[in-house]
């Protein structure tokens, strides 16, 4: 069985899905359709802008699921269906890339959520009052302890259970400052200062999620075609009326990534394709689900090696 996963945000680069908008028309035509949508040339950022404009959450998240979705299209170009996939999953924003690629979402809408999306986790709090951290090293239970202890009646929460040894925690700055030093002395390998602009998937987010909310009453939200590994649940989800409420709590509910993966392999899954930019799906599903196969499709030449 195989599973298509989606990645979040950090896999942005310059450049990404270039080479597959020129290989394939039907890639070219995923990113004509988010210019659109978005009224500007989001492409032309992407293929040959600057990496700090493009890192902005507002560009990233539509980037990155224009990338996956251009990815999905030359598959299906070459013979690979969604439906080879037993289930998606995505992380964070991700799995709104999931969603589209499995037909729930329509990618127009797609693009100019995850467009409020990030506005909306950028305007939620102000830029220096927020802060994210991973603790590399400790388990989800550690993370947790750390969290409660820094918090000192501010927000500190853990927000992406990423892999065994690597949990991300968000809140208030100074608790996520004050969490640093309290994981070392629990024993993390490493405990750093993420380059984020808000703290996301934490109660911080309230704003942000009642902004999805309202956005989402009014998208059509279809059944995938397989089903969806949700981020908040770590368990299948097809029921549209219930992936609506999931993409809310999702803004400030924590990413169940590691749970996520453990899922879809004691269900069967022994193939992961990361569908888009980047690899980090694959080292975190490597740790997690050990002797599974990975593949990454980013490229005219992984679109080629995968209908091999």
């Amino acid at each position: 069985m195989r599973a298509f996963v989606f990645p979040g945000q950090g896999s942005q680069t310059i450049g990404m899905g270039r080479a597959l908008a020129e290989a394939y028309p039907s890639a070219r035509a995923v990113f004509d359709e988010v210019d659109a949508a978005l009224g500007e040339k989001l492409s032309a950022l992407i293929f040959e802008g600057e990496i700090e404009t493009l890192t902005l959450t507002r560009n990233a998240q539509p980037a990155l699921m224009a990338t996956s979705i251009a990815a999905m299209a030359a598959l299906k170009a070459e013979g690979v269906s969604i439906t080879d996939a037993s289930y998606v999953a995505g992380h964070s924003l991700g799995e709104y890339s999931a969603l589209c690629a499995a037909g729930s979402l329509r990618l127009d809408d797609t693009a100019r959520l995850l467009r409020l999306r990030g506005e909306a986790m950028q305007a939620a709090v102000p830029v220096g009052e927020g802060a994210m951290a991973a603790l590399l090293g400790l388990d989800l239970a550690a993370a947790r302890e750390v969290a409660s202890e820094a918090a000192q009646g501010e927000t500190c929460q853990a927000a992406n259970d990423n892999d065994p040894s690597q949990v991300v925690i968000s809140g208030s700055r100074a608790a996520v400052e004050r969490a640093l030093d309290i994981a070392k002395a629990k024993g993390a390998k490493r405990a750093i200062l993420l380059p984020v602009s808000a703290p996301f998937h934490c109660a911080l987010m309230a704003p942000a999620a009642r902004a999805m909310a309202e956005a989402l009453e009014g998208v059509d939200i279809r059944e995938p075609a397989v089903p969806l590994v949700a981020n908040v649940r770590a368990e299948a989800v097809c029921d549209p009326a219930l992936i609506r409420t999931l993409l809310v709590d999702q803004v400030t509910g924590a990413v169940r990534w590691r749970e996520s993966v453990e899922f879809m392999a004691r269900e069967g899954v022994t193939e992961f394709w990361e569908i888009g930019a980047g690899k980090a799906l694959i080292g975190m599903i490597r740790r997690i689900a050990k002797g599974a196969e990975t593949r990454a499709i980013g490229t005219p030449e992984d679109v080629a090696a995968a209908k091999g």
